[in-house]
C-alpha cells in the first residue's frame, strides 16, 4: 500500500490518543471539493474492476470493518465507495443489538457466520468491536470479561488472515461539535427524523468514555495484518475518499486475476 496512506494507519504497539488527531484533516487530497468528487468516481470505477476480478478468482476474501460514533458516516461511506461494485461479490451486515438467540451463544457466533468467502467482500456496519465498546460503556459485563475480549479478536481476525483473509478496519472520527450539528439535522429536517433515536442522546452524553474505549480497542486490536486507519471524518467527502483509496490500494495488493480460460475455447465454434 502507498506509503502516503499509512497517515491514518495505527501501527502496531501504538497507543491511540484520539484527541490528538486533527477530524477535518485532508491531507491525502490537493484539490477541492469538485475535483475530490471526480477523483472518487474513478476510485470506484478501480474498486468495481478489481473487485469484479477478485469474484472471478474466487480465491481471496476482504473483511471491510466500519465503526464509528453515531452520524459519523457509516452508511454513506458504504454506499458511496462500492455503490459501482456487484452486489453478487459485495455483502453488508449491520450489528446491532444481539437477538435473545444471539445472546444465547459467545459473543463472536454471530460475528463470525458472517466472515467473507472466497471471492467475496464483507462489509460489517458496527462489528465485533461492539462488544469492547457499548458492552463495556454501558457495563453489561464485568470489567475482567470485556478485557479479555481484546486477545480473542485478536485470535479470531488472525485465524480469518490464515485462512485467507485480508482485513481492513476503519473508525471514522468525527469531533463532538460535528456530531450536535449532524444530530440536530436529523432533528431539524423532516426527511431526516426517521434517523434520530432518542438513545442517542445517551450515547452522546458518555462520549469520553467511548472515546477512551475507541482507544483501548484500536490500541489493542491494531496488528500488521489487521490494522485500524482513523479517518478525519468532519468533511464528508473527504471520508469518502480517504476509505475509497485505502479499499483500492488494498485490493491492489491483493492483485486478483482473473483464471485462465478452458483448454480449446478458442477452436470453438457457434452456429
Amino acid at each position: 500500500m502507498s506509503k502516503k496512506l499509512d497517515i491514518y494507519r495505527v501501527k502496531e504497539g501504538d497507543k491511540v490518543s484520539l484527541s490528538k488527531l486533527n477530524t477535518t484533516d485532508d491531507a491525502l487530497f490537493d484539490g477541492d471539493k469538485d475535483e475530490a468528487t471526480t477523483k472518487l468516481d474513478e476510485i470506484r470505477d478501480d474498486i468495481a474492476e478489481l473487485q469484479g476480478r477478485l469474484y472471478a478468482e474466487g480465491k481471496q476474501r476482504l473483511l471491510v470493518v466500519l465503526q464509528a460514533m453515531d452520524t459519523a458516516g457509516k452508511d454513506s461511506t458504504i454506499r458511496d465507495v462500492f455503490k459501482e461494485t456487484n452486489p453478487n461479490g459485495v455483502h453488508v451486515v449491520a450489528f446491532g443489538r444481539p437477538s435473545s438467540e444471539e445472546l444465547a451463544h459467545d459473543y463472536l457466533w454471530r460475528v463470525h457466520q458472517h466472515a467473507p468467502i472466497k471471492g467475496g467482500i464483507q462489509i460489517f456496519n458496527r462489528s465485533h468491536y461492539e462488544d469492547v465498546l457499548v458492552v463495556r460503556v454501558s457495563e453489561l459485563v464485568p470489567d475482567k470479561q470485556w478485557k479479555r475480549r481484546y486477545g480473542h479478536i485478536r485470535a479470531w481476525e488472525q485465524m480469518l488472515i490464515d485462512e485467507g483473509t485480508t482485513i481492513v478496519k476503519f473508525f471514522l472520527n468525527i469531533s463532538k461539535d460535528e456530531q450536535k450539528e449532524r444530530l440536530q439535522e436529523r432533528l431539524d429536517v423532516r426527511e431526516k427524523n426517521w434517523k434520530f433515536e432518542t438513545g442517542d442522546i445517551a450515547v452522546r452524553a458518555r462520549w469520553d468514555d467511548y472515546m477512551e474505549a475507541y482507544e483501548d480497542a484500536m490500541s489493542q486490536t491494531s496488528t500488521e495484518q489487521a490494522p485500524w486507519h482513523i479517518i478525519p471524518s468532519d468533511k464528508r467527502w473527504y471520508r469518502k475518499l480517504a476509505v475509497a483509496e485505502i479499499v483500492r490500494e488494498t485490493l491492489r495488493d491483493l492483485d486478483p486475476q482473473f483464471p485462465p480460460p478452458e483448454v480449446g475455447l478458442d477452436q470453438i465454434v457457434l452456429d
